[in-house]
């Protein structure tokens, strides 16, 4: 299944099927299914089967589209647009090693033992369409290009061999970030903060893994958990920049849930991020690039830039840069303080 979640006329965020162009309220189809992703997701196991058979109605012309909303006429809000937290992990080996060789430092040894995460900032989950930028967030803006999950169930101590139980479905994933506030702050040793929390994206839509089963290939040597091959590509204004697959992930999802429950309990509607794909950021790029050829020109992100997200079979997430209105002499970095010698 693909499942969005829209703004109605009356305001509302509404649940829907994606078929063929259309969006097909979750509650007109089916009176038993609740209009919200979050009621779906906090009473996953008895909804999913009846979702499953409707879906199936749906692809088969057994409803008709005469009462569908047309996905490309309709404002589309993140798929899980409230979720009860968000993680973001460090999965793919490539773009460590690749931002570590670019710092001219060792690739770091802890990566192999352990998969790691942070929290960021849940109430600033969004969907395509504008993402709003301070003057300090142009400072060396990137994208982030990643793939997402949904808890789909409440979870504490979650082994990896069985947590992919608890894993709704797949999304597009871009950890928007601010990197000149991101590196400043980090030379503290307390993460990205500031750097990290004006945006994050998800979307357009989240694919349930029985719609990926197809696509699953073996996960790397040594560890646990569905690995699925999907083509993921970024372009900005048209020009593609980056380009992984999320099979290239070393750590699983189900081994980042396995440490993110140890001793916590997880909740149906938590989001967690696969971490940056190899060559999926400008900060690594522009590392690359700079490596290469002293003489490489630089790119980071600017007002009325258009980042267009592509994962197989997870669509298409479209955001554009813009400036937050009447914020533009309202500076972090101004505000920093002298340090006396």
């Amino acid at each position: 299944m693909k499942l969005v979640t829209y703004l109605t006329k009356e305001g509302n965020d509404q649940l829907a099927f994606f078929y063929d162009g259309h969006l097909y309220n979750a509650d007109a189809m089916h009176p038993e299914l609740p209009s919200s992703m979050s009621m779906f997701l906090h009473y996953w196991d008895d909804y999913f089967p009846i979702a499953q058979a409707t879906n199936a109605a749906i692809v088969e012309g057994k409803l008709s589209s005469n009462i569908s909303v047309e996905f490309a006429n309709a404002k589309v809000l993140a798929p899980v647009p409230f979720p009860t937290s968000c993680r973001d992990g460090y999965a793919f080996r490539q773009h460590v090693a690749a931002a570590r060789r670019n710092r001219k430092v060792e690739m770091i040894a802890e990566f192999d033992q352990y998969p790691i995460f942070y929290f960021t900032n849940h109430n600033s989950i969004q969907g395509p369409g504008e993402i709003k930028c301070m003057p300090d967030h142009f400072n060396k803006l990137d994208f982030e290009l990643e793939a997402a999950i949904v808890v789909c169930k409440n979870g504490r101590n979650i082994k990896a061999a069985q947590a992919d139980e608890y894993i709704g479905g797949l999304m597009i994933m871009n950890d928007m970030s601010a990197r000149t506030l991101q590196m400043e702050e980090m030379l503290l040793n307390l993460g990205p903060a500031k750097g990290k929390d004006f945006s994050t994206v998800i979307g357009p839509m989240l694919v349930t893994l029985d719609e990926l089963e197809s696509l699953e290939v073996p996960c790397k040597p040594n560890h646990t958990g569905k690995s699925w091959n999907l083509k993921m590509t970024c372009k900005v204004n048209g020009i593609q920049v980056s380009e992984g697959n999320v099979s290239d992930m070393d750590w699983t999802f189900a081994e980042i849930i396995e440490r993110a429950s140890y001793g916590v309990n997880l909740n149906a509607g938590d989001v967690i991020g696969s971490g940056t794909v190899g060559t999926g950021c400008f900060l690594e790029l522009n590392g690359t690039g700079l490596l290469n050829d002293p003489n490489y020109k630089v790119q980071w992100l600017k007002e009325g830039d258009v980042v267009e997200m592509e994962i197989d079979g997870l669509g298409k997430l479209v955001n554009n840069i813009v400036k937050e209105e009447g914020q533009d002499d309202f500076s972090l970095l101004a505000l920093k303080k002298s340090v006396s010698q």
